[in-house]
C-alpha cells in the first residue's frame, strides 16, 4: 500500500514538473509588420517554415510564439499583462513603460535598427517649412508610439501648439495600413511613419519625403523584468541568437529581403513587392547595440510632447543579463 502511495506521489510530482518545464519552454515574442523589425520578420518567417532561428539556438523543446502588434503602446500593454516575454519595439514606448512601471517591468536588452522613419507630405500641400503644418492633418501609427512622440515634439519645436486632442495642427493616430488609403484620398496632409509604409506612401500614393530620421534609434529589443529574472540563461541565448541573426541579415541582404516580402505578405494579407522592400532597405541600418545615451533624444521629445513631466532616472533601463 505504501509503495503505491509513493509511486502515485512520484507520478504527480513528475507530471507537475513536466508541465512547468513545458510552460518554461515557450517564449512569447512580439513585433510589428514593419521593415524596421527586420530581425523579427525573418525569424517569424523561418518559424513558419519549421526552421526557427531562435528555436534552434535556444535548445530542444523551446517553442517561439509570435504576436504581431500595430505599434509600441499595444506591445507594452501586452508585456504589462504578461502575455509576451520579449518584443521588438520603438524606444519611446519602452521609455514610457519603464517610467510608468517605476522601473519595475521593462528592460531594453539590445538594439535592432536605426533609421527607416520619415515625415511624408502631399506634394501639392503647399508645405515648405515647419510653420506650414499649421491647420494640417498628420497621421502617426499610434498615440504615444515613437513616431507619434517625434512628430508632436517636432511640431512644437516649429512653434506650433500641439495637444493630444488638437492644437495648431491635428496629429491623428492612425494604423499604418489605414494611413495609405487615407493619404491617397487626400484625407491626410502628411504622415510620420516607418518603412515599408514610408516607401508605400511615396510609391503608391504619390507622397514626398519632407523629413527623414536617418540616424535615430528606431527599434530596440525589450524584455520584461520577470522574464529576465526567471529565465536569465535563456535570455542570454536569445540575445546571442539576435546578434547572430543581425549579422546574418547584413551578410545576406537579398535572401533576407525575400523572407521579409513573404512574411509581410502573410501578416498584412496584401501583396508586397520585392522592389518596395529593396527601397525601404536603403533607409535602415541594422544593429545589435544600444546605449542609454542614444535614448536621450527620446526623453526630450517625450517631455516636449507632454508624455513625460520630469526627467526620469533611466540608469536601469538598458540592461543585459
Amino acid at each position: 500500500m505504501k509503495t503505491r502511495i509513493v509511486l502515485a506521489a512520484a507520478t504527480v510530482l513528475f507530471w507537475t514538473w513536466n508541465a512547468c518545464a513545458q510552460m518554461q519552454s515557450v517564449v512569447r515574442f512580439g513585433h510589428f509588420p514593419n521593415v524596421t523589425h527586420v530581425q523579427a520578420l525573418v525569424a517569424h518567417h523561418l518559424s513558419r517554415q519549421g526552421k526557427g532561428w531562435f528555436e534552434e539556438r535556444l535548445g530542444p523543446g523551446v517553442k517561439i510564439e509570435w504576436y504581431v502588434y500595430n505599434a509600441g503602446p499595444s506591445a507594452m500593454e501586452a508585456l504589462f499583462a504578461r502575455t509576451i516575454d520579449v518584443t521588438y519595439v520603438g524606444p519611446s514606448p519602452a521609455i514610457n513603460a519603464f517610467v510608468k512601471s517605476r522601473g519595475e517591468e521593462v528592460r531594453i536588452v539590445a538594439g535592432a535598427a536605426n533609421g527607416g522613419a520619415a515625415l511624408v507630405i502631399q506634394p501639392d500641400s503647399g508645405i515648405r517649412t515647419g510653420a506650414d503644418f499649421r491647420g494640417k492633418r498628420i497621421a502617426t501609427p499610434q498615440l504615444g508610439n515613437t513616431q507619434d512622440v517625434a512628430c508632436r515634439a517636432w511640431l512644437a519645436a516649429q512653434g506650433l501648439k500641439i495637444s493630444q486632442t488638437g492644437g495648431d495642427a491635428q496629429v491623428l493616430p492612425t494604423r499604418n495600413p489605414d494611413q495609405l488609403p487615407l493619404f491617397a484620398q487626400k484625407k491626410l496632409d502628411a504622415a510620420w511613419t516607418v518603412e515599408p509604409w514610408v516607401s508605400r506612401l511615396v510609391r503608391e500614393a504619390g507622397g514626398k519625403i519632407f523629413l527623414e530620421e536617418k540616424d535615430a534609434v528606431t527599434t530596440v529589443l525589450v524584455s520584461s523584468v520577470r522574464y529576465q529574472r526567471e529565465q536569465r540563461e535563456q535570455l542570454r541565448k536569445l540575445l546571442q541568437a539576435h546578434a547572430e541573426l543581425t549579422e546574418w541579415i547584413k551578410a545576406h541582404p537579398q535572401e533576407a529581403q525575400a523572407m521579409v516580402v513573404a512574411e509581410l505578405s502573410a501578416e498584412t494579407k496584401s501583396k508586397i513587392s520585392p522592389e518596395l522592400i529593396a527601397s525601404a532597405w536603403t533607409r535602415i541600418e541594422l544593429t545589435k547595440e544600444v546605449s542609454l545615451e542614444s535614448l536621450d533624444t527620446f526623453v526630450v521629445n517625450a517631455q516636449k510632447a507632454g508624455f513625460l513631466r520630469q526627467v526620469p532616472d533611466l540608469h536601469r533601463l538598458v540592461q543585459t543579463p
